[in-house]
């Protein structure tokens, strides 16, 4: 049975590799390539935080992230009547890929001996990065720099998973309720518009 950050790395590889191919499709990328953009959105974030702390990037040690993402171009192929047309496909799974990649960005740099706030960082690099590779790959404005709240949610689900810690809850517990708190945040920010103010140049 596998632990609850193995199910994370896996589910958020599998709903961000889902995004990616959203995108690549509205853009009418090739079969080959709505797979390379989903990879890198799955794996972009993880890999430049295991840069960061100097480990090997996760899916150099196993292929199954790459064949998740796989997995993922054969859902949208499948489905692609009700995924593609769907315009809220997107942003349904971006935001449970950001919420599980948060929870597992945190978790293995504190498992490494970083401090808390080192591990919210790369929890937010975790989360958000992908999409930022993503979005540069197919010419749009990336969304971590957009008004609309996005890296933000991820530093606030490292403030939950840290309250949870001096709670004292248990290591699945608090897992399990930063990813909830970022999927939440971000619904939220959202359906009520919320935004982070525009810094506005000279006029």
């Amino acid at each position: 049975m596998i632990d609850f950050v193995t199910f994370c790395n896996y589910a958020g590889t599998f709903a961000f590799a889902i995004s990616g191919i959203r995108l690549a499709s509205a853009k009418q990328f090739d079969w080959f390539g709505a797979y390379v953009v989903g990879v890198v959105t799955a794996v972009g974030g993880g890999t430049i935080r295991d840069i960061l702390i100097n480990a090997t990037p996760f899916w150099m040690e196993e292929a199954a992230y790459l064949i998740v993402s796989g997995l993922a171009l054969l859902f949208v192929l499948i489905f692609r009547k009700y995924v593609i047309r769907l315009h809220n496909t997107f942003f349904i799974f971006d935001a449970i890929g950001l919420g599980l990649f948060v929870v597992v960005g945190i978790d293995k740099t504190l498992a490494l001996g970083f401090p808390m706030w080192v591990a919210i960082v790369m929890g937010t690099i975790t989360g958000s990065f992908g999409g930022m590779i993503r979005d540069i790959l197919i010419n749009e404005e990336p969304l971590i720099f957009r008004k609309d709240i996005y890296a933000l949610t991820c530093v606030l689900g490292g403030i939950v998973y840290y309250i949870c810690m001096r709670l004292g809850s248990t290591a699945m517990l608090t897992q399990l309720v930063t990813a909830v708190s970022v999927l939440a945040a971000r619904l939220i920010a959202v359906k009520y518009h919320l935004s982070v103010p525009v810094l506005k140049g000279d006029e």
